[in-house]
């Protein structure tokens, strides 16, 4: 109970709190992530995103790790190429 009234109090001390005469989320996802003793809660306490620039973060991650898995099959591919050619060599 105190640890959550001295977050509280933190967060609307150092955020914006005292403008708007409350204590917002955003208080206390940027006093997770600025604040050292509050660090263990960024992943409780992330800052918000819309949904549509989420969708476009997952959409760019797929479309990476579709690209290093290609590069990664193009590499095995001429590792073999390389083999096959050095047998018929011999």
């Amino acid at each position: 109970e105190l640890f959550v009234q001295y977050l509280a109090t933190y967060s609307y001390k150092h955020g914006r709190g005292k403008e708007k005469n409350a204590l917002t989320y955003s208080d206390l996802s940027h006093t997770a992530e600025e604040c050292e003793t509050f660090q263990f809660l960024a992943d409780i306490l992330p800052k918000k995103i819309l949904a549509s620039k989420y969708l476009k973060m997952l959409e760019k991650e797929k479309r990476d790790g579709e690209v290093g898995e290609d590069d990664e099959e193009d590499e095995e591919e001429d590792d073999e190429d390389e083999t096959v050619d050095g047998d018929v060599g011999s």
